[in-house]
């Protein structure tokens, strides 16, 4: 079967999907990748192929002309309750109306058999609809954006959905949930589970990873949308947290071109450039980092307790999850987080409370007894097989007079 995977302009809303593409492949199946440029890096490096449509989105530009001048998000706008979730994912809702003619054009001259679309990619609902075939949504992790957006989404979409002779928005015919349920958000509707497996890029183990210098070693990761939008303060603020730290070192992920405004650093602190955290998490006994689901999923699958400091959007919702599960703790005021005395006694309190350890044992778990995204691509087969007709499914005309009435 064909398989085309739609996501935003986000690289991070891609990766979760990447193993179960990679599991199709393996499988025999035919996998693309359809989306803007911003994407295509991520998409080359994971070995995959791209349709590459529209013009490079800039994710950032979205907040960052408005930040006022050494502010980040968290500073300037606070920790956002549900309207504030809405609000700032609705933006996606406007650009679903932008590229569903764009993924329209792609699938109707390579003519996919199902549609997998990440969290927040909507077109992927009336291309499906359209097309008369399956969609399928993969979560990142966390999700509290999801049933927010759903009432707008369908009076968003309802014009563009009806033009391509829907009565309405469809729904999913699968959700796919790679968070473990301890840790899924209250308004998620129900998905079946796939097991989250770390993609963050290719890489060559550094030999750092096994210089481990102290008895415990802790990650520290704040993204690289966080460092961007004038989260370097925040990060000399962590830094300084682990000055004097007693039998600990800290890995901290930075890109260069920061190097010169963080300034020295503590003697326990290491700086590396951006790694694949699967390269050396496992060597680590914490993490710290910004509530980005890609990095909280991939600690929470490798059993690391965590320290979260939220910055925007679903960050707090990570954050709360992992407190509530009791594998980590949350630091998620911009006072509090820009106080190294108040970081370091959340650290301090990590690291040495067993419980933390113990709860984010059993998340990775919960984690590991999740079907594997090879396990996943039979229900993926069968739910192309109930469509068809001759197994009795709902389509009641074959593939290709299907892509004669759809296509031409």
């Amino acid at each position: 079967m064909r398989v085309l995977m739609t996501t935003t302009p986000v690289p991070t809303h891609l990766t979760p999907m990447v193993p179960l593409a990679w599991a199709l492949r393996a499988a025999g199946h035919e996998v693309l990748v359809v989306g803007q440029p911003d994407v295509e890096a991520t998409v080359v490096a994971a070995g995959l192929s791209l349709a590459r449509v529209g013009h490079p989105y800039h994710v950032d530009d979205l907040l960052l002309p408005y930040l006022p001048p050494g502010k980040r998000p968290l500073q300037s706008l606070g920790r956002p309750g549900p309207a504030g979730l809405a609000d700032g994912a609705k933006t996606f809702l406007g650009h679903a109306r932008y590229m569903v003619p764009r993924y329209l054009e792609v699938a109707r001259q390579w003519r996919p058999d199902l549609v997998v679309g990440e969290q927040l990619e909507f077109a992927s609902l009336v291309v499906g609809g359209a097309l008369g075939i399956p969609v399928v949504r993969h979560r990142w992790g966390v999700d509290p954006l999801t049933a927010l957006l759903r009432g707008a989404a369908g009076f968003f979409l309802d014009g563009l959905s009806r033009r391509h002779g829907l009565t309405s928005l469809p729904e999913p015919d699968l959700i796919l949930d790679p968070c473990p349920p301890e840790l899924q958000h209250a308004s998620a509707a129900p998905g079946a589970p796939i097991r989250f497996v770390p993609f963050n890029g290719g890489g060559v183990r550094p030999e750092w990873a096994l210089d481990r210098r102290t008895g415990r070693r802790v990650c520290v990761t704040l993204g690289g949308q966080t460092l961007k939008l004038n989260g370097m303060p925040l990060l000399r603020s962590v830094v300084d947290a682990f000055d004097g730290l007693a039998d600990t070192e800290a890995v901290v992920t930075v890109d260069p071109a920061h190097r010169a405004e963080l300034g020295p650093v503590p003697r326990n602190v290491r700086l590396v450039d951006p790694t694949p955290l699967s390269l050396f998490l496992n060597d680590c006994d914490a993490i710290v980092h910004h509530g980005g689901c890609g990095t909280a999923m991939t600690a929470t699958a490798t059993g690391l307790p965590q320290l979260v400091l939220p910055q925007i959007m679903d960050q707090f919702a990570v954050a709360d999850g992992l407190v509530a599960a009791g594998a980590g703790l949350a630091v998620d005021s911009a006072e509090e987080q820009d106080d190294p005395s108040r970081v370091r006694a959340a650290l301090e309190q990590l690291l040495d409370g067993a419980g933390f350890r113990l709860s984010a044992t059993e998340l990775g778990e919960s984690v590991a007894r999740m079907p594997a995204p090879a396990a996943v691509v039979g229900d993926l087969e069968a739910l192309i097989a109930s469509r068809s007709p001759e197994l009795g499914g709902p389509e009641q005309t074959t593939a290709d007079e299907r892509h004669r009435r759809i296509f031409v």
